[in-house]
């Protein structure tokens, strides 16, 4: 798929891998890059889309009430008590952690029920983005290329 769709697969990939849908952004990434398109490329693209991915989580967190949260997008109550008390923690900067598995979406939910501001929270969580896809891409030309 990835091979017919290109750049623009990735992108969209790993713009849905950031919202409620879940699966493996750093496979496309892999893909991508055993495909031999351009490392630099690849890690800038799959980070533009998973960020504006997760930033549309922010948006969710932002305009919805807590209960529609909850009914709509099956997020439990205990791992959003665990992503907003990062929040309150770490404030803005709990937007490096978007990109872990499971407790991601809901630290970026958080941060739009919490209001942290737009510009610091999108710019961190580019860094954190960007960061783990370096990293996929480092590890994978240091195991198979």
């Amino acid at each position: 798929m990835l091979q017919n769709l290109g750049l623009f697969g990735l992108f969209l990939g790993c713009l849905l891998s950031a919202t409620i849908i879940p699966f493996s952004s750093e496979a496309l990434v892999a893909g991508a890059l055993l495909l031999d398109y351009s490392p630099w490329t690849v890690i800038l693209v799959a980070t533009l889309g998973n960020t504006i991915g997760g930033m549309t989580c922010y948006l969710l967190g932002w305009l919805c009430k807590w209960s529609w949260i909850e009914r709509f997008l099956k997020v439990k109550e205990e791992t959003m008590a665990k992503a907003s008390a990062k929040v309150e923690k770490y404030g803005s900067f709990a937007a490096l952690l978007t990109w872990l598995p499971i407790i991601g979406d809901p630290i970026a939910i958080a941060m739009g029920l919490m209001r942290t501001r737009v510009v610091p929270t999108t710019v961190l969580m580019f860094i954190g983005k960007g960061v783990r896809y370096m990293v996929v891409a480092w590890l994978l030309n240091a195991i198979v290329l």
